[in-house]
């Protein structure tokens, strides 16, 4: 399968509008998509790999969940990325459709604040339980004082 087949079907199954850059298909969905369109990716268009989840804040346009994982046979990449509105923090999980989902949306949750609803085990994975707030969005006061690191 080459990225433009990858393009074509993710077009027709969804209508999104794929862009193709080498081997790497980026489709930004709507959230409500973002399990659909993953379990595609994984089942229709073989991306096997999970390589990597992580979310972006741009501030008053919301939170930007973005998703790359591979079919390493085709030498195939597939970018999903979601736009969650202002003020919304929850996403469906993909730990469902991939194991390897599971500790980036952990991380996901400790740095940025969102949400993955049916994740199976949602807790902070690399601040302590005590810690309030998520590091990586823009409105955390970086002024804030921490407790000394054990």
């Amino acid at each position: 399968m080459t990225a433009a087949d990858a393009a074509a079907r993710l077009r027709e199954q969804f209508a999104v509008e794929p862009t193709v850059d080498g081997s790497l298909v980026s489709a930004a969905v709507a959230p409500e998509q973002w399990q659909p369109v993953a379990r595609f990716a994984r089942s229709t268009l073989g991306c096997l790999y999970f390589s990597f989840l992580t979310a972006v804040d741009w501030k008053e346009q919301g939170m930007e969940i973005l998703c790359r994982v591979e079919n390493l046979d085709a030498r195939l990449a597939v970018m999903l990325r979601t736009r969650l509105a202002a003020g919304v923090d929850r996403c469906s999980t993909l730990t469902g459709i991939w194991r390897g989902a599971d500790w980036m949306e952990r991380e996901c949750w400790d740095m940025f604040g969102v949400r993955f609803d049916g994740h199976p085990d949602h807790r902070r994975i690399l601040l302590g339980e005590d810690w309030e707030g998520h590091p990586l969005r823009k409105d955390y006061a970086v002024d804030t004082p921490h407790a000394p690191y054990r």
